[in-house]
């Protein structure tokens, strides 16, 4: 890696706290942007400098930026549904406007961690590439915020940022504390998720993810997009793969459509009544329903980016919550 310090956020995620890990593997001196209520686990034992702040809060952000020669920007608001645009758009845009000003500010390059989620949508026949043009966000407010973040770092890059976007797909894998993606996995292992929904998605490794990031680092070029994917899979091929490394139940699929939106209308309700959305709800149905399908051509050719079998991921994912305690 290049002299001088690499700034995290989103250090105690799952995709910040790999890079974290592969950094320090590389010999990389790393700083990581945590709030007082962070998570301590995910850092414990880990040699790097923490500095204490919030992507929200921009004069703390001038502090963890300086002197850094890169900034690899992890850090969101993450939830499949229609609620709290608010906050996705404080976090995932007002936070990355700051960050993307701070890293200019210092010279800093940075690379923004966004989603396939702002990504376009091809078929099951022509996967979608990073000049697919933008689907219906299906009013999910992660999508929507995402989306709008791309378009925040690259008004900074016209403005004279060193940045570049890198969308992954569903991650799986090791290091997961919260945990975020993995949740699916682990309800498929308590026997919790008795029926896939339809639609396909792209599921790949965190580390595979990670190690892209890292080369986005070196040799991604300024303004462009690279699409980090996996293996496009049905919903109902990645529970069975789940059921089976976890010994979980094998759930069924769903029998249609209808039914798949009939039980996203009450999830509905259940925010209506509770205040609270579920993961269950219209939006997440909707956005399932899209051919998740990704190449990642681009990020193979110019930043090496390979994949492992999700196999192996999904096994290596288990493994990890069984030995921390969550399985």
């Amino acid at each position: 890696m290049a002299p001088g310090h690499i700034l995290v956020t989103g250090a105690t995620g799952l995709v910040g706290n790999n890079v974290v890990r592969q950094l320090l593997a590389r010999g990389a001196r790393v700083r990581v942007l945590v709030r007082e209520s962070s998570d301590p686990r995910p850092l414990e034992g880990l040699d790097v400098e923490r500095v204490c702040g919030d992507i929200c809060q921009p004069d703390s952000l001038k502090q963890a930026c300086q002197g850094a020669h890169a900034v690899i920007h992890a850090a969101g608001y993450v939830h499949i549904g229609r609620s709290n645009l608010d906050v996705h758009r404080t976090v995932n845009v007002d936070g990355t406007r700051n960050v993307a000003r701070a890293a200019r500010a210092s010279g800093a390059r940075m690379i923004h961690v966004s989603s396939t989620d702002a990504a376009g949508v091809g078929s099951l026949k022509e996967p979608a590439d990073e000049d697919t043009p933008l689907a219906d966000p299906m009013g999910c407010s992660y999508a929507i915020t995402k989306r709008e973040a791309e378009q925040v770092v690259q008004e900074e890059i016209a403005r004279g940022l060193d940045a570049v976007i890198v969308n992954p797909g569903f991650m799986l894998g090791p290091w997961d504390w919260k945990p975020s993606s993995g949740r699916m996995l682990l309800e498929v292992a308590r026997g919790r998720a008795l029926v896939a929904p339809p639609g396909h998605f792209s599921v790949c490794d965190v580390r595979d993810v990670a190690a892209g990031i890292l080369s986005a680092v070196e040799r991604g070029q300024c303004g462009r997009r690279y699409l980090l994917a996996g293996k496009t899979m049905s919903y109902l091929e990645a529970f069975r793969l789940f059921a089976d490394v976890t010994g979980g139940r094998r759930p069924f699929g769903c029998p249609g459509v209808a039914v798949s939106m009939i039980g996203g209308w009450i999830g509905d309700l259940g925010t209506l009544l509770t205040g609270h959305e579920s993961d269950v709800n219209s939006a997440a149905v909707r956005i399932a329903r899209l051919p998740k399908t990704y190449s990642s051509r681009r990020a193979e050719q110019e930043l090496g980016y390979a994949r492992r079998p999700v196999e192996e991921s999904a096994r290596d994912a288990w493994q990890w919550f069984r030995e921390h305690g969550y399985g």
